[in-house]
């Protein structure tokens, strides 16, 4: 049993040709925690909602009903806690199962969640904590984040409550222990209090290249968005097993690890890895029988070296990748060891999936597929017109019969960001692509100079900005290099001030300085120094540049 035909008007096997007319039907005051889950826990209490284990032999399987039940615990635990709708609560739970319940019971109360990577320093969390006026903080019990969260706290007036979900530590709430004393019943609200359809759910901080992150939200019908994301692109089956490979502090999470699946009867899978180990990663999906994959091609550049014949994967039925352009090698590779065909998709944390390849499509390795249901999408040029095939041009997505459903609805507290982005006739997405011939869509570059190594999305303005505080770094550009296994590395092209030297002891200094100030996937693999960075007329350095020679000197190479 599933609930997709309560909310959508074509059939759970249509092609994509079949989705002309794709609609889905929005309930007054749609709330996933009572409209879904409650639902199932209702009409199928034992249904399987969520597998979860970890490399210490933990294994948890929960159904609807024990989530729903969990998930009003901690609604109540909240509320005790003065917890109250549109207050904004920060969650750093990696991939512990505790997560559904928190979101779920944050959604339930009409709070915002804004879940987050534990990578952050505290810098990083410092500036959360201001920018969105965090009053709560609930983190895994994990000595590293959670001493970057006390260090951050001198400096975040508005943090009320430090949560532990995983045992007692000085000065924080035992989440588990008053959990014991909530109880399992929750009243919807009413009233003022009331969720409604434009009340923002969830937030999430997204790298910028003019600026820090910029705060991405989304309402309270965001999840019907992932309908296509979840039954259309990763073809989750109801009664299967969905991995999306993903922490839960990414936006990818929710697109893979909680609504669309759950509408379409999908369990979730959730592997509580500490690090990524190939062969462990293919026995947890053999062990548990996984149906439904999905992962950036980075992830399926290690498992294709893999002795794939020592793993029983015939439960693995439909695999796709997102996050990068797809090599056709690891296509053709992954294809010759399991028969299963990957299926592309993109989109960006202020969207649900965009592109991708959908049912009834042959997929065509490297190109993101067709414009999804539900999107009215097309690749411009400079005036605006729709570019015959193979001309670069803009993606945007056209607004001009309303804002499609999955769309995010503004930056938080930035009213100029989101009139630039959402008052035109359409959302400029910043990234560039063409058309092939038959109509596929395949990637260029983004347009804003964002760099994606392995996954992760950097603003070379949050790089640059630490490096420009050590004394010997007189002007800096950071941009992406090509790199085979990650897609790209992060390159920090210096100028130096006058007494410095150049040379690997001042690299290594400097590398050392920006670990101290940022995220590890953020630091530098690579440094040049140089005389001066080129430069337009008026002073605004050229990274396309950088980028260019960096991509000539490779091709040379």
């Amino acid at each position: 049993m599933n609930l997709l035909d309560r909310f959508i008007n074509i059939p759970e096997n249509a092609t994509y040709d079949q989705m002309k007319d794709y609609r889905v039907t929005v309930p007054d005051n749609f709330n996933f925690a009572y409209n879904v889950v409650d639902v199932y826990a209702r009409e199928c209490p034992d249904k399987k909602a969520l597998v979860w284990c970890d490399d210490n032999d933990g294994d948890e399987t929960f159904t609807f009903r024990e989530i729903s039940q969990w998930s009003k615990r901690a609604a109540n635990f909240f509320v005790s806690k003065g917890i109250k709708k549109g207050d904004r609560v920060m969650l750093f739970l990696r991939r512990r199962y505790e997560f559904w319940w928190i979101i779920l019971a944050l959604h339930r109360i009409g709070a915002i969640a804004i879940p987050a990577t534990t990578q952050l320093l505290s810098e990083d969390i410092v500036y959360r904590n201001n920018s969105a006026d965090i009053k709560m903080i609930v983190s895994v019990d994990d000595g590293m984040i959670q001493q970057n969260i006390e260090e951050a706290m001198i400096k975040s007036p508005s943090v009320e409550y430090l949560v532990s979900v995983q045992g007692a530590r000085n000065g924080w709430i035992d989440f588990h222990k008053e959990l014991e004393s909530c109880s399992t019943e929750f009243e919807r609200p009413i009233g003022e209090k009331a969720t409604h359809n434009d009340d923002t759910m969830l937030l999430y901080f997204t790298s910028g290249t003019s600026g820090y992150p910029k705060m991405v939200m989304h309402n309270f019908t965001y999840p019907l968005g992932h309908i296509v994301t979840a039954k259309f692109w990763q073809h989750v089956q109801d009664d299967g097993l969905h991995l999306s490979v993903a922490e839960t502090g990414w936006g990818k999470a929710v697109w893979g690890k909680i609504y669309g699946q759950w509408i379409a009867g999908s369990a979730v899978f959730v592997y509580d890895m500490r690090a990524f180990t190939p062969d462990l990663f293919f026995k947890k999906i053999s062990t548990y029988r996984v149906t439904t994959f999905c992962a950036p091609p980075t992830v399926y550049r290690f498992l294709i070296r893999q002795d794939l014949t020592k793993y029983d994967i015939s439960y693995l039925k439909y695999c796709v990748t997102a996050g990068e352009a797809l090599n056709a090698e690891v296509y053709n590779k992954f294809y010759e060891k399991t028969g299963i065909k990957m299926f592309e998709g993109y989109g960006q944390t202020e969207t649900t999936i965009i592109a991708g390849n959908f049912p009834g499509m042959e997929p065509k390795p490297g190109s993101m597929g067709k414009p999804a249901p539900g999107y009215d999408v097309e690749i411009v040029d400079e005036l605006g017109k729709r570019c015959p095939p193979m001309q670069t041009g803009r993606i945007v997505i056209h607004l001009e019969r309303g804002k499609p459903l999955g769309l995010f609805c503004g930056y938080y507290r930035n009213e100029d960001q989101t009139v630039a982005a959402l008052s035109g006739p359409v959302y400029d997405t910043g990234d560039t692509a063409y058309y092939d011939e038959d109509g596929y869509i395949w990637f260029v570059g983004r347009s804003d100079d964002i760099i994606k190594s392995s996954g992760f999305r950097i603003s070379p303005f949050e790089v640059e900005s630490v490096l420009q505080q050590h004394p010997s770094v007189l002007e800096c550009a950071v941009t992406g290099v090509f790199d085979a296994s990650r897609g790209q590395l992060v390159k920090a092209t210096i100028v130096l001030n006058k007494g410095y030297t150049p040379g690997k002891e001042l690299e290594i200094e400097i590398k050392t300085f920006v670990k101290e100030h940022l995220a590890v996937y953020k630091i530098p693999r690579m440094v040049e120094f140089v005389d001066e960075l080129p430069k337009t007329i008026s002073g605004k350095i050229r990274r396309v540049e950088i980028r260019q020679k960096d991509a000539q000197s490779t091709s040379e190479a």
